[in-house]
């Protein structure tokens, strides 16, 4: 049987939403009737929409650089809604799973694995706007942290390898004469690696620089975790 659309796009206070936004939702769903139905709101709404039928065809789809979220059915004619988002785990845009039935079990797997939302059908057009709005923030922050990471990293590639043995050291707070001892150099010289570590790390101030070796720690680059 088919499932009937229940969502009227209509007029909508949410048209200007977006402005123009880069940002696409991309929409995976096998009934024609529920992705023409949420496709037409949510540009209704300001929101671009690209759709599918199936796990395939989004997984062919070359997509751009803009920022994203992805609305997933949970049954599809190929793959589980679930199994997909495995497979784009680390690499997929924030998920809002849909449903035709409440499955607990279903819902707890996807959440777990870091979904953002899962609603049930038939959609209510309201929560999918502000699920959609919170995704693309998510998916946002998302790429900003990925952005300040690859630059931190491209930062930390500059640093010679003594430099790279300094970092450790002068951010555990030991004094310049100390780190110069542990590593058998002259304090003068331990102080100039201190201060193109500054330059080179465009770091502005000593507690900045505390807080790039932290996350270069986080992240797993060498030689900046405590001694």
């Amino acid at each position: 049987m088919r499932r009937t659309n229940s969502c009227n796009p209509g007029p909508s206070r949410w048209t200007n939403r977006t402005q123009e936004s880069a940002e696409i939702a991309y929409l995976i769903d096998d009934d024609v009737a529920v992705r023409e139905a949420l496709t037409g709101f949510l540009r209704a709404s300001g929101v671009e929409v690209v759709s599918f039928g199936s796990a395939a065809d989004y997984l062919k789809h070359e997509r751009t650089d803009a920022g994203a979220c992805l609305i997933l059915d949970l049954r599809l004619p190929d793959i589980s809604g679930l199994e997909l988002q495995r497979k784009l785990i680390g690499g997929c845009p924030p998920i809002i799973f849909i449903s035709g039935r409440g499955d607990i079990r279903s819902t707890v797997q996807a959440m777990k694995a870091g979904a953002m939302e899962f609603l049930t059908k038939p959609i209510n057009p309201e929560a999918l706007v502000a699920t959609v709005t919170a995704a693309f923030e998510r998916d946002r922050l998302n790429r900003e942290k990925t952005a300040d990471i690859a630059a931190l990293q491209e930062r930390f590639s500059l640093l010679s390898p003594r430099e790279r043995e300094v970092l450790p050291l002068v951010v555990r707070g030991l004094l310049n004469k100390q780190s110069a001892a542990a590593l058998g150099i002259t304090e003068v010289t331990l102080q100039i690696h201190r201060s193109r570590i500054m330059q080179k790390m465009l770091a502005d101030s000593f507690a900045d620089l505390v807080r790039m070796a932290e996350k270069l720690r986080t992240i797993g680059c060498d030689n900046t975790s405590s001694r």
